[in-house]
């Protein structure tokens, strides 16, 4: 006969974790939704492992609900992966709920506990521990550039306009590159005047301007090369190209077949409808969560077709002829794309199974 004492080691545990930059609050729960207990552990390496080991004492099944798997809680939600314990991403508790039982860091560790416990959170957090987080650390360092050299030039034509007239009148007709390099190329000298201080200026603008230029095409053919290596096909696909392949590998991440179908697929890039019926009316409004550089890279990519690709065109044309607005359209083109892209994902789905039954 079992003894109590046994019992409380063969209970299902759930526990929730407010995840933080110094520390984590964790609240674990039992199988009917009761309090256990609440610790708080450290941020790092140490803090993970003394947290699962606590979380593993409590009971002999343990469930980890995670706020944040996506920034202060992707180290924790990686290390309860090392160990083959489940772990779901929790979303923030709504503002209602705050407003009626207050604020703290407990009571958000708890409301997580309490959302995998009652079916609410059932995402399943990207892995980031493949080529798919190599990409995704590339792009952030080549879209930071580009912001950087948008920065660059926009400065330089400000001075520009306010340069002494000699020098506005030389260098304003000049076309973008032509301006670049010829204000690369100045010569100041010692800074003693107006005119010397605006070449200078100018200058360092300008190689500035160069330099990150370099930069990002350095981060373009490396993230060419990653993204033609995973998904050969998706990047061939008329009008998406490594930068947009590169966007939808993000979303999907490392463990694409976390994403369980294709609307869910659509949904998280944010091109699903969703019913917003009342009454006696029955319509559909567009999806405004989701991913949404996923969602303008979509847009981007239909752009593309809309001007050079004929079967998007005449889609196009049929679509106007049944009396469907240009947005209408485009939106339906985005679903469209979103699908296809799907497919182009099948291989790293297929790819990843084995290794997701195995676990």
């Amino acid at each position: 006969m079992t003894s109590m004492q046994d019992a409380p080691r063969r209970r299902r545990v759930v526990v929730g974790v407010d995840t933080h930059k110094h520390i984590h609050v964790a609240v674990a729960l039992d199988e009917l939704g009761g309090r256990i207990e609440a610790r708080s552990f450290a941020a790092d390496r140490s803090g993970y492992e003394q947290l699962i080991d606590w979380a593993s004492s409590l009971g002999r099944e343990v469930m980890f609900g995670v706020e944040g798997t996506g920034s202060y809680g992707a180290g924790l939600a990686s290390a309860i992966r090392r160990r083959s314990i489940g772990v779901l991403e929790v979303l923030r508790t709504d503002r209602r709920d705050r407003r009626l039982r207050g604020k703290s860091d407990t009571i958000d560790a708890e409301n997580a506990a309490r959302a995998v416990l009652n079916g609410q959170a059932s995402a399943v957090p990207k892995s980031a521990d493949g080529t798919v987080e190599m990409i995704r650390l590339v792009k952030v360092a080549k879209d930071v550039a580009v912001k950087a050299r948008t920065s660059a030039m926009i400065s330089l034509k400000a001075v520009l306009v306010n340069a002494p007239a000699e020098l506005r009148e030389q260098l304003q007709p000049l076309t973008k590159m032509a301006l670049i390099r010829r204000c690369a190329a100045l010569r100041p000298g010692p800074v003693t005047d107006p005119m010397t201080a605006a070449k200078h200026t100018l200058r360092a603008i300008a190689r500035r301007w160069l330099a990150l230029d370099a930069e990002i095409k350095a981060h373009e053919q490396m993230l060419n090369r990653l993204t033609t290596e995973l998904v050969p096909d998706l990047v061939a696909a008329f009008g998406i190209g490594a930068d947009i392949a590169a966007e939808m590998l993000i979303v999907a991440g490392d463990n694409p077949e976390r994403v369980r179908s294709e609307p869910a697929f659509a949904r998280l890039c944010g091109v699903a409808p969703i019913p917003a019926s009342s009454g006696m009316t029955t319509r559909h409004r567009l999806n405004r969560g989701g991913h949404r550089q996923a969602n303008t890279a979509l847009y981007r990519a239909v752009i593309v077709r809309l001007q050079y690709h004929q079967p998007t065109q005449a889609y196009y044309q049929r679509r106007t002829a049944e009396g469907r607005t240009k947005a209408e359209i485009i939106r339906c083109l985005k679903r469209l794309l979103a699908r296809e892209i799907w497919s182009y994902l099948r291989p790293l789905r297929q790819a990843r199974q084995p290794l997701v039954l195995a676990a």
